[in-house]
């Protein structure tokens, strides 16, 4: 187990903040830059002495801009932002609506308002429907009922599954391709029956969907864009 201890912000433009980390697990002194928000950990042994930790984060100051440079840059969803919805680009238009709406290649919102919060409720509700009736196909199929299905926003994950066979899938899926989206839900209803990732597990993910190896490699490629979105001001 581990825990942030300290942080320390390098100098330079713009000064960047580390998040320190002891670890009795970690062997060695470690970086990571998370692809979803930025965040900037520093990994060190238990016993490892601070002035290590400095050393290597001056070391490694210039990778660490580099590294941050090349993240997707987050968008604050408003009037004229572009947003993915099941794949498609649509510019986020003010119109005399009462509630989002898609039209074409605008998402149409309320002009006097925020859309940002309005954008999102749409977006989990657009998600909710579409993983719902997936859910119903792929267990039909199945043959195995589904628990309880949770829309959250994880930060490591596109959907679980209980040992109860409770279900949760992240909502941002509604923004992939429809057939990625399908993808994660034949994932998880998979392990309704495979409650692990074996050679018969992937059998069953394939029955289901076959060919799902492009759509997992579109996540793998493209998952970390879903959430380069906000939906409040920062």
């Amino acid at each position: 187990m581990g825990n942030d201890s300290e942080t320390t912000e390098l100098p330079g433009e713009p000064p960047l903040v580390v998040h320190w980390r002891r670890s009795a697990q970690a062997r060695r002194i470690s970086l990571r830059v998370s692809g979803l928000d930025g965040r900037i950990t520093l990994t060190l042994p238990r016993r490892a002495a601070s002035r290590h930790g400095h050393d290597f984060l001056n070391e490694r100051a210039d990778w660490l801009r580099n590294a941050l440079a090349a993240l997707p840059q987050r968008c604050v969803v408003t009037h004229g932002a572009v947003i993915p919805l099941e794949g498609a680009a649509l510019t986020i238009t003010p119109a005399a609506v009462r509630s989002p709406r898609a039209v074409g290649d605008c998402l149409l919102v309320p002009a006097s308002v925020q859309p940002g919060p309005r954008v999102q409720a749409y977006l989990k509700l657009r998600a909710r429907q579409r993983i719902d009736e997936r859910v119903r196909h792929h267990t039909g199929l199945l043959g195995s009922p589904a628990g309880r299905i949770s829309l959250r926003d994880p930060r490591s994950r596109w959907g679980s599954c209980s040992s109860a066979g409770d279900l949760m899938f992240s909502w941002r899926l509604i923004m992939a391709p429809p057939e990625v989206l399908d993808y994660v839900v034949a994932h998880e209803v998979a392990h309704l029956v495979q409650m692990n990732h074996s050679p018969a597990f992937w059998d069953e993910v394939a029955q289901l969907m076959p060919g799902y190896q492009a759509h997992r490699g579109w996540l793998r490629s493209h998952g970390s864009d879903l959430h380069r979105f906000r939906f409040t001001p920062a």
